[in-house]
């Protein structure tokens, strides 16, 4: 599906908003990162899923994720503008309003286009420029923020959105309400398939990898780009791994593979260890695989896959990220108290750490088993569905004539 500029549009192209509580329109905006992406297009399925005639335009620029992602799920890409907020005094800094204004503009022109009730807005520097605009049309605005701690974006909207929802309790927005992270339809779709027979859904994901599913498996990722430190340590421990027969799907991120091939082809040279049992791939397209057979899983504490092995119930080694603003530890904190996961700074995951701890937990059934639960106790499963509950509260305040309020009305999730 092409996407359409603002140039493109005529009078009898723009629809009227429609005075109804339905949602029937809505823009959404959040670009750049997958993070951003996924969950939403995952709000988007299901506002579909409820008004399959709901007209949803994507904002995004021609350069982000969503660029791709959103046509390929069926939905009309906005393009606006990409506009990074400088974080320090620079040339971009002088050129900010200019740009600002022009993403504004844009945004407004996606409004009028289908007559939105709704803008809902995920975060990143598409949405700036959709929060302003919806303020300047008087369109209520329904935010989530996926990480513990908010960003820019979300920190400005929230000071005037109809509602604010959160994926992490104590989250610092005003109104916030724990509603965890839409989940991408091929996570929820395992879900569903682990709760109807979770031994055939390994089966079928080992089989699909070349894994044996007996075998007792940790899955190690650092995302897309991969984690040199996470790479270093658990190429330091092939050996150890491999003694204790254990199966690895290692994820090195795109280029750094080498490093932890070579270690894998000299542990199976010197120890004669099976080299298909510890499987090395730059990355893997099809995630959800790799989580259906997955007993551990040591990774980044990102927002993503913190909730998406909450949902499953897949315990995991958390790894944050030592650079930022600490979000990622905040991140993985309220599930790893619950006792689904373990947190290991980046500096203390060593080869040492790794041989020490890890053969021994993929051992001990009884305790993967407690880890899982808590993990899964902890899990959201119907973040897209109480993420639209904002949305439809939103359209009805603002449908009888209440405006976009506070965002501390009752809502379907927990105060944050």
């Amino acid at each position: 599906m092409r996407a359409r500029g603002a140039a493109g549009a005529t009078a009898a192209d723009r629809v009227l908003p429609v005075k109804s509580s339905a949602v029937t329109s809505v823009v959404l905006a959040g670009g750049g990162t997958a993070g951003h992406v996924n969950p939403l297009l995952a709000v988007a399925d299901e506002l579909r899923a409820r008004e399959p005639e709901a007209r949803i335009l994507a904002l995004g620029t021609t350069s982000g994720l969503e660029a791709d992602l959103v046509p390929e799920r069926g939905y009309r890409l906005w393009p606006i503008p990409r506009v990074p907020l400088p974080r320090r005094p620079s040339v971009d800094l002088l050129k900010l309003p200019g740009r600002l204004s022009a993403a504004v503009k844009a945004a407004e022109s996606a409004i009028d286009e289908i007559g939105a009730q709704a803008v809902v807005g995920f975060g990143g520097y598409v949405s700036t420029p959709a929060y302003l605009a919806a303020r300047r049309k008087g369109v209520p605005v329904v935010i989530h923020e996926q990480n513990a701690r908010a960003g820019l974006a979300n920190k400005l909207g929230a000071r005037w959105a109809a509602r604010v929802g959160a994926t992490f309790p104590g989250t610092p927005l005003p109104g916030a309400q724990v509603v965890g992270l839409p989940l991408r339809a091929e996570i929820a779709e395992l879900v569903s398939a682990r709760e109807a027979d979770a031994l055939a859904a390994r089966v079928r994901a080992a089989d699909a990898l070349g894994l044996d599913a007996g075998l007792p498996t940790l899955v190690v990722t650092g995302g897309s780009s991969g984690a040199a430190s996470v790479n270093a340590a658990l190429a330091g421990s092939v050996e150890a791994l491999l003694r204790a027969g254990v199966q690895v799907l290692h994820l090195t991120g795109k280029g750094k593979d080498g490093p932890v091939r070579a270690a894998v082809d000299a542990a199976t040279a010197a120890g004669g260890h099976e080299a298909a049992r510890y499987q090395v791939r730059e990355y893997l397209s099809e995630m959800q695989l790799a989580l259906a057979v997955a007993d551990l899983v040591v990774a980044r504490s990102g927002a993503g896959t913190v909730c998406e092995l909450a949902a499953l119930g897949v315990p995991a080694v958390y790894v944050p990220l030592p650079i930022g603003n600490g979000e990622q530890r905040l991140n993985a904190a309220p599930l790893v108290e619950a006792g689904g996961g373990l947190l290991v700074d980046d500096a203390d995951l060593t080869p040492a750490w790794v041989a020490e701890h890890v053969p021994a937990l993929l051992a001990d059934r009884p305790r993967l088993d407690a880890m899982a639960s808590a993990a899964r106790a902890t899990g959201v499963r119907d973040g897209a569905a109480r993420v639209a509950d904002l949305v439809a509260e939103a359209v009805a305040q603002g449908a009888a004539g209440s405006g976009a309020g506070s965002g501390s009305g009752s809502g379907t999730g927990r105060q944050a």
